[in-house]
């Protein structure tokens, strides 16, 4: 099946075939796609992260739900360092969605991140345009792990959501790895523990972001959370949309960088004493 046949029944609600245009797009037909799809329609787009163990599955299984609700179609991408793109089975085993498998309206996809040093895939931002062109309304993102490279979730997502659980020092621990820099929402999950309210005081010394408490597996505080997701995504602004794309061009900018055949032969030249290191970054980024 070509490219313009797989479009329109995805456009019809194949999930089959969205599944199939999302592994193309990840491939070396990317720009066919991209082209057969034409200009990028509006998406939302909800980046999810945080430490492993945070309940960011369970988050998000509640969200879809409150999206469906709503009768949006929504997609969820879950960017995973180590699986290879997978259609879905391993974050459908993760992510807790049963009541959600047979929704047709529902995607649900795991993406490898194929040696991308930072949290997501160098495929995303197509899959997103792609989602979009498909008729997705929402499209919940999240990064597997915790660390520096999960931040770059906030060049693709508004807003960035950081999930922590109650716990001596989570709030210094998250502002150490550099998430509460990114973060637009900050979630206390798992609220009926001890030490939540504890946490949510550090986080108040640490982050102007609004908190919001939540007890995911129950559901208890997701209509706050969906309300302040709306609320943040209507002060979207001009130049949050530009700096979220500078963010994007350098994120991608960097994978073409690491993958150049020469690199290693520059890295050599600048060890051996015949390059300085400013001659050899101006000859990488000259063209071949």
């Amino acid at each position: 099946m070509d490219v313009s046949e797989l479009i329109i029944k995805a456009r019809n609600g194949s999930p089959r075939a969205a599944g199939r245009l999302l592994s193309l797009v990840e491939g070396e037909r990317r720009d066919e796609v991209l082209t057969a799809i034409g200009p990028a329609a509006p998406v939302r787009v909800i980046g999810i992260t945080g430490p492993p163990g945070a309940g960011k599955s369970t988050t998000i299984g509640a969200l879809v739900g409150a999206y469906r609700e709503q009768d949006q179609r929504v997609a969820v991408l879950a960017v995973d360092p180590s699986s290879p793109f997978s259609g879905g089975a391993l974050l459908g085993d993760r992510i807790r969605m049963t009541a959600h498998i047979n929704d047709s309206d529902v995607l649900i996809r795991s993406v490898a991140s194929r040696g991308h040093l930072g949290g997501l895939a160098a495929a995303v931002p197509a899959a997103i345009r792609l989602l979009g062109s498909l008729g997705y309304h929402v499209v919940l993102l999240e990064t597997v792990g915790v660390g520096q490279s999960e931040i770059e979730i906030a060049a693709v997502a508004d807003p960035t959501v950081v999930i922590l659980n109650p716990g001596a020092g989570d709030a210094v621990q998250a502002a150490k790895a550099g998430l509460l820099e990114v973060a637009d929402i900050v979630v206390v999950n798992k609220a009926d523990r001890d030490g939540a309210e504890q946490t949510v005081r550090d986080l108040r010394a640490e982050t102007a972001a609004p908190i919001v408490s939540l007890i995911a597996a129950r559901g208890e505080g997701l209509a706050d959370l969906v309300a302040v997701i709306d609320a943040h995504h209507r002060s979207d602004s001009r130049a949050r949309r530009l700096a979220r794309a500078r963010a994007q061009i350098l994120s991608l900018a960097q994978t073409r960088l690491r993958a150049r055949t020469d690199l290693d032969a520059l890295a050599e030249a600048v060890v051996d004493g015949r390059e300085d290191p400013y001659t050899a970054a101006e000859r990488l980024l000259s063209p071949r």
